[in-house]
């Protein structure tokens, strides 16, 4: 993949996360998450025909951000996280997509293998807690690895209560970080 598809497929995610985090707010019925879930599974099961990972399961559960969660679990599974998690990300936009289609609308929906996106969410909310401490202690700003748009939001999310400090986004897209600022 060239270098200009990879940008364009960064900027495409970051749109779609932005667009599904703008739309957090809105309140769906029991029955609207209902044919979510059920057309996210379908797209789903329908994707991992194509990979040899054999009898899984697939759980479904409501984020702390009002998302619809779905974690895979079964036998072998890495295959499907990939390196560096970029397989997971490419099934999590590729179901996303899909359901946006088939539904109409955008509604935040993530797709976990064997809570993966669970553990690395916990080692961002530390690493968010902890470059706020330091931020806020030595009274400076402190530039974060670059992140795909997913990981900017767990640290956006993570620290937006967080009086001490802000964040924000800089640079372009596979540069794309964030920076923890104290507050003056």
């Amino acid at each position: 993949m060239s270098e200009e598809n990879e940008v364009i497929n960064e900027e495409t995610v970051e749109e779609v996360e932005e667009s599904a985090s703008e739309e957090e707010g809105m309140q769906i019925s029991d029955e609207q998450l209902d044919e979510i879930a059920d057309t996210a599974i379908a797209a789903l099961k329908d994707v991992l025909k194509y990979f040899n990972v054999g009898e899984v399961t697939i759980d479904e559960y409501e984020g702390d951000e009002g998302e619809l969660i779905l974690d895979i679990t079964g036998d072998d599974l890495a295959v499907l996280i990939g390196r560096h998690g970029k397989t997971l990300e490419a099934l999590q936009f590729l179901i996303s997509a899909i359901t946006v289609r088939k539904i109409g609308y955008r509604f935040p929906v993530i797709i976990d293998v064997e809570s993966y996106k669970n553990r690395q969410r916990q080692k961002l909310e530390a690493l968010a807690r902890s470059a706020a401490n330091k931020a806020a202690s030595q009274g400076r700003s402190i530039k974060l690895r670059p992140m795909t748009p997913y990981e900017r939001r767990i640290i956006h999310v993570a620290l937006r209560d967080d009086e001490r400090v802000d964040t924000a986004s800089e640079g372009e897209g596979m540069e794309r970080h964030v920076v923890v600022v104290p507050v003056k």
